[in-house]
């Protein structure tokens, strides 16, 4: 009799654990973009090489929506003479895109870095004048916009044209430097033109400290009051394990919604590292769990606000590669992500899809 009962519960033991099993089996193949299905597309800044990665495109169809080029449609990248555009790569990630039923941001059509130097210069090396630039501004928007047009669905029209600097509303870049701030009303205005149904944006980073924050405001206010076609504002997202605070970024979203303009997180990760630049330390289980936590509370503010985000972008995909790698400190190994070096999901997963 006992062995019968114990067969029994030993069966009973079988059956839930591979009911278990199966359940999460099932689950397995559910990423970030259904888990977030009801809030906001869930987006990764991506290369043509990833692509073409078997196992990097897996991930990429498992956990995400959306694709924003990380290098490929910025100006220098695919403009880098005045009459010759390089498409292959950013016609790539479009193609991947459409073949697989996924969103497309455009990153980014004016910006001060990554601008190449024939924009700024005639053929004696001058700097030409506000009409040229403007003209050249409009062409080069007319031509990557129209050729993406019905196929990418925002933009990042303008990038970073605010000041770090407390005492200035504008970045002194060049294009401030020969045009003042017209060009970045005249950069809205080519990109409705050349795709009237796109959702355009200004993208920035800092956009959740207080100074900045409300430089960035100052600046939106302008357009929205001059009746340039501004739709958005991205928020860059390129935080730490301990700044902005929860409540800033909350301050942030419901600031410059005010406006009647919608919020996208552009470009996301969580650096391990603070400001020390002679940090080393890398992927302490203490950082592991700070950014496990960090991302948790981020992304239920994300949630809290699901009616003002209309979408997430990590900026890269996995702790393999990152941006951080190479800035501030080259050579620095950082782990922002949500997968790791394996391109396994992280413990930060967890803590952003259980909710």
């Amino acid at each position: 009799m006992l062995k019968v009962i114990l067969k029994g519960r030993l069966l009973l033991f079988l059956i839930i654990f591979k009911g278990a099993a199966a359940v999460a089996q099932s689950g397995s193949d559910k990423g970030l973009k259904d888990f977030y299905k009801g809030y906001f597309p869930v987006g990764v800044a991506v290369t043509p090489a990833q692509l073409r990665d078997p196992a990097q495109q897996a991930l990429i169809l498992q956990q995400f929506n959306s694709l924003t080029p990380e290098n490929a449609m910025k100006m220098g990248p695919i403009h880098p003479e005045e009459n010759r555009y390089y498409w292959n790569d950013a016609d790539a990630i479009v193609n991947f895109a459409q073949q697989h039923g996924l969103k497309v941001r455009g990153h980014n059509l004016c910006w001060h870095t990554q601008t190449p130097a024939w924009m700024f210069r005639d053929k004696e090396g001058k700097l030409v004048t506000k009409e040229v630039l403007l003209e050249r501004l409009k062409q080069h928007i007319y031509a990557v916009v129209g050729r993406y047009k019905g196929k990418i669905y925002a933009w990042d029209v303008v990038n970073e044209a605010v000041a770090d600097e407390n005492d200035r509303l504008y970045r002194n870049s060049l294009w401030y430097q020969i045009c003042g701030d017209d060009y970045i009303l005249k950069a809205f205005q080519y990109a409705h033109e050349a795709d009237p149904d796109a959702v355009l944006f200004y993208n920035e980073y800092g956009t959740e400290q207080p100074k900045k924050r409300d430089r960035v405001f100052q600046l939106l206010k302008k357009l929205v009051d001059a009746g340039a076609p501004v739709n958005g504002v991205g928020l860059q997202a390129h935080w730490s394990l301990t700044d902005p605070g929860a409540g800033q970024i909350n301050d942030a979203i419901k600031l410059y919604t005010s406006l009647g303009i919608k919020v996208q997180i552009t470009e996301l990760d969580i650096s391990v590292y603070g400001p020390d630049r002679r940090d080393t330390t890398g992927y302490t289980p203490e950082r592991e769990q700070k950014q496990t936590e960090r991302y948790g509370a981020i992304f239920k503010v994300f949630r809290d606000n699901k009616q003002y985000i209309t979408g997430v972008t990590f900026w890269n995909l996995s702790d393999r590669h990152s941006w951080l790698d190479s800035f501030p400190v080259p050579g620095r190994k950082n782990y922002p992500l949500l997968f790791d070096q394996n391109l396994q999901p992280k413990k930060a997963y967890q803590s952003v899809v259980s909710f």
